[in-house]
């Protein structure tokens, strides 16, 4: 440990966390250093919500794990539109709508539908999306939960959800998007997990698991922890404020 360290034991800490401690001063002002770091940590977030969302792209490594994916378009036509408009991007492209509807036969009952979206941060969804999926369906699998295709859905807002499980008739859906980006955090998934998908559900109604990332939540961890939730939920027919985790075994807490 150096001297200034021994002086400053949150400089130690520092080496354990990306959370902005120990930041120090120059007179009365921030360090040179510092402020430029805060610069590029901006720089990183706002990049990560204007950044465009290849859907094709995801698509392919879908496909490479050995997944069945299908499009979906929201009401949300542009990235700008997206960002204005948050109704928007709850709601199907009716086009988009009545194909759903007319598979739905084609598909049969299943328990899960699950779908994809860039959210607020395409760096999240292009990161983290796919590796987590390859870690999750085999789970959900040995859990007996089948699944219809994963669907893609550039534009999405956490509800479009719903109408998709609604439309499907599935029993519950899981949305993965990326969550708001932080200063630390650009490329953070969020995933939520509904039982009975509906237009009436609200956000009391869903489950959320966040923060997955290499520096957060691992796919390992985060696989696991959506496994034991989606379970859970299927076999008590409930989710959000009625359903809780005590202890999920995958973090041994």
């Amino acid at each position: 440990m150096s001297g200034l360290e021994k002086r400053d034991p949150w400089l130690t800490l520092s080496r354990f966390t990306a959370a902005r401690i120990a930041l120090g001063r120059a007179g009365g002002s921030v360090r040179t250093q510092t402020l430029l770091d805060f610069r590029l940590a901006h720089a990183r977030a706002k990049d990560a919500v204007e950044l465009p969302f290849d859907a094709d792209a995801l698509a392919a490594e879908l496909t490479a794990a050995g997944l069945e994916s299908a499009r979906l378009e929201t009401q949300a036509r542009d990235r700008r539109t997206y960002l204005q408009r948050p109704d928007l991007g709850r709601q199907l492209e009716p086009d988009s709508r009545a194909e759903l509807l007319a598979q739905r036969s084609n598909f049969g009952a299943r328990d899960l539908c699950v779908v994809v979206s860039d959210g607020l941060s395409a760096l999240a969804a292009a990161r983290q999306a796919a590796p987590l999926l390859r870690e999750l369906v085999p789970l959900l699998t040995q859990h007996g939960i089948t699944l219809y295709p994963i669907f893609i859905a550039p534009y999405a807002r956490v509800k479009l959800a719903d109408e998709v499980g609604e439309a499907l008739g599935a029993r519950q859906s899981l949305i993965l998007l990326g969550e708001r980006p932080g200063l630390s955090s650009p490329d953070s998934l969020g995933a939520y997990v509904t039982f009975g998908p509906r237009a009436a559900c609200s956000d009391a109604d869903r489950n959320c698991v966040s923060n997955i990332r290499d520096d957060g939540l691992p796919y390992a961890e985060a696989a696991s922890v959506l496994a034991e939730l989606i379970a859970e939920s299927g076999r008590r027919k409930l989710s959000g404020v009625a359903l809780k985790l005590s202890a999920p075994r995958s973090v041994g807490a």
